[in-house]
Parts: structure tokens; C-alpha cells; sequence
């Protein structure tokens, strides 16, 4: 039993330094003056990186906005698409049903860069390439796959009996859905939201190629600084990319949650 205890503890302490080394690793560059090669630390400590991002030059702020504004739309948008479509497929058997779910899946596993050549002639036809609408637009299919198959493994566990019951008490579509449906989506929606959320916030190539570079967001800023070398300016933008993702994914899962407990519902 010790014996498992021990091992229990050096595998907690081995993915905990795996999580943790890089993120301090990631702290020391942004606020390095240089580090050698050779050495353990940074020769020096300054904070050339973070004034820079901090001010209006580098555009850090505004980017960010732009990050969260299409994430949080897109994420709104995903879960509405999501659960219709989740319902259809964990619910009801139709013909053609297997080709509709490989084709949900498509996204995820067709190449991005084909799905995006492709979508790119179709939003220059219409109009949609270089504007936010038209990124927006680009990151849903992306997203939907990972809400709609929570969502129908949702549905499928859950089967018809609590809508028979309050169709049965004269309940319509809309209350059926809101009061006996939604409160035991609750979790789904938290664990696709995130998931829709951190997708939509860390995409680089199709936001470039659809929003033309006219549309910055943060990864396309990260991009150029990790691609010409200066790891002192790419360190401070992954930290600020990595702290807002995890700050808003938290309030998003903190304003279902509150939700979820304050329905009634939730516990029948």
C-alpha cells in the first residue's frame, strides 16, 4: 500500500513539473535581458518585453479584444447550432444518420489548410474574406464537432422519458425544452464551451487566411515574434495568451455553474 502511495506521489509530482517547468521557464524569458545557452538562468533581468506589449505600439491589447470578442461570439453560436444538432443525432435513428456524424467529424479530420483554401474561394465570392463576420464564420465548423458529439452523448444517455413527462403534462416545445431539457445539459455546456472557447481563441491559420492579417488577434500577433526568433517578446505574449484563456474559460464555466445551481430543476 505504501509502496503505491509512493508511486501515486511521484507520478502527481512528475505531471506537475511538466505542467510547471515550462510555465516558469516561459516567466524567466519574458523578463530576460539575454540568456546564453550555456547557462542555468538568464545573464540578465529587465523589462524590455513587457513595456513593449503594454504600449500602444504593439497592439497587445486591442488584439487580445478582438481574441475574446469572436472566441465568446463563436462560442454562443456553437452551443446554439450544437444542441439541436446534438439532440437529432443522439435521439432520433433516420436515414443517412452515419454520414451526417462522419461528416460533423470532418472538420477534425480533414487537414485545416484544405478546409480552409477551400472555404477561402467561397468567402471572397460573397464578400466575407478580411472582415471579422467572415472569421467568425471560419472558426464555427471547427468548433461545432466537439459541441455536437457532447451534446448527442448528452441526449442518448438521457433518452425521451423527461419530455414524455411534461408533454403529458401539457408542457409546448419551448417549455419542455427550458425547464425539463436545459437543466441537465448544464454540464455539456460548460465542458463544449470551454472546448469551443480555447479552439476559436488559439486559432492561427484560418483567422490569417480568412481575415487577410487585416483581422489581429492574438496568436496572429504571437506568430511573427516566435517566428523571427525574439523569445523575450513570444515568452510575455504566450504568458498574456495563456493566463486570459485560462481566466476566460473560468468565468465561462463560473456563469454556467452559477446558472446550473440556481436552477430547481437541476436535482430531479
Amino acid at each position: 500500500m505504501d509502496r503505491s502511495k509512493a508511486l501515486g506521489h511521484i507520478v502527481l509530482v512528475s505531471i506537475l513539473l511538466v505542467l510547471i517547468v515550462p510555465f516558469l521557464v516561459l516567466i524567466l524569458w519574458s523578463f530576460s535581458q539575454g540568456w546564453a545557452s550555456n547557462a542555468l538562468m538568464p545573464n540578465e533581468f529587465g523589462l524590455r518585453g513587457w513595456r513593449y506589449l503594454f504600449s500602444p505600439q504593439s497592439r497587445m491589447l486591442s488584439s487580445l479584444g478582438v481574441s475574446i470578442l469572436i472566441s465568446l461570439v463563436v462560442t454562443v453560436f456553437g452551443l446554439i447550432l450544437s444542441i439541436p444538432a446534438g439532440k437529432a443525432l443522439g435521439l432520433y435513428n433516420f436515414p443517412g444518420k452515419r454520414l451526417i456524424e462522419l461528416l460533423v467529424l470532418a472538420p477534425t479530420i480533414i487537414p485545416t489548410i484544405a478546409v480552409g483554401m477551400g472555404i477561402q474561394i467561397a468567402f471572397i465570392r460573397y464578400g466575407l474574406a478580411d472582415t471579422l463576420l467572415g472569421v467568425i464564420l471560419v472558426h464555427l465548423p471547427i468548433v461545432l464537432p466537439y459541441g455536437i458529439r457532447i451534446f448527442a452523448s448528452i441526449y442518448k444517455a438521457l433518452g425521451t422519458k423527461w419530455e414524455d413527462q411534461a408533454k403529458i403534462l401539457k408542457a409546448n416545445g419551448w417549455q419542455r425544452f427550458w425547464f425539463t431539457s436545459l437543466p441537465f445539459l448544464y454540464p455539456g455546456m460548460i465542458s463544449a464551451g470551454v472546448l469551443m472557447f480555447n479552439v476559436s481563441f488559439s486559432q492561427y491559420f484560418l483567422t490569417y487566411l480568412i481575415g487577410g492579417g487585416k483581422i489581429m488577434t492574438l496568436p496572429i500577433l504571437l506568430f511573427p515574434f516566435v517566428n523571427s526568433g525574439d523569445r523575450v517578446m513570444a515568452s510575455g505574449l504566450s504568458l498574456i495568451f495563456i493566463l486570459s484563456s485560462l481566466i476566460l474559460m473560468l468565468i465561462i464555466e463560473r456563469v454556467i455553474t452559477d446558472s446550473e445551481q440556481k436552477t430547481n430543476f437541476y436535482y430531479l
